[in-house]
């Protein structure tokens, strides 16, 4: 959900009422409540956070809008990112001089084109961070924590 002052991710997992909301201006990163999403939020599906980037003109927020599953490693699902959008956290543009918007489009456009590349890959419910064989020798403890928390 994308309002001028926040972006809001929502997990469609069942049960998860946790929403991610990040501050386009002073760009703190909380968790809220699905109920703190203001109506007027312009909504869009999207697979997952590649990442933020600063450019020229600010920082931009890296989404995956499309995904392909290319396979299962123990029933897990294994997706291929397709297609991303970068979202700019300021609202305006009239901050940089004719230069500055000149640069900052040839770097948009350098980081669109390493996105078309092939190779990003992820799962929700795997680790793909770690080998088949790390993962086998790794403590009861490791292989209970979250993909957050490893």
């Amino acid at each position: 959900h994308i309002t001028p002052e926040k972006f809001f991710v929502e997990a469609c997992d069942d049960g998860a009422d946790d929403v991610l909301a990040i501050d386009r201006v002073s760009t703190e990163v909380t968790l809220t409540v699905k109920k703190d999403i203001p109506p007027s939020a312009v909504t869009r599906p999207i697979y997952g956070i590649l990442g933020t980037i600063r450019l020229v003109a600010g920082t931009y927020l890296i989404v995956i809008t499309k995904k392909k599953k290319v396979g299962e490693i123990f029933s897990h699902a294994i997706w291929k990112a397709t297609d991303f959008d970068i979202l700019s956290y300021k609202k305006t543009m009239l901050h940089l001089t004719d230069i500055q918007l000149q640069d900052n489009k040839v770097f948009l456009s350098m980081l669109s084109h390493v996105l078309s590349v092939d190779g990003f890959y992820f799962s929700t419910t795997y680790d793909l961070t770690h080998t088949l064989q790390r993962l086998a020798n790794t403590s009861p403890e490791f292989q209970e924590m979250s993909l957050l928390e490893r």
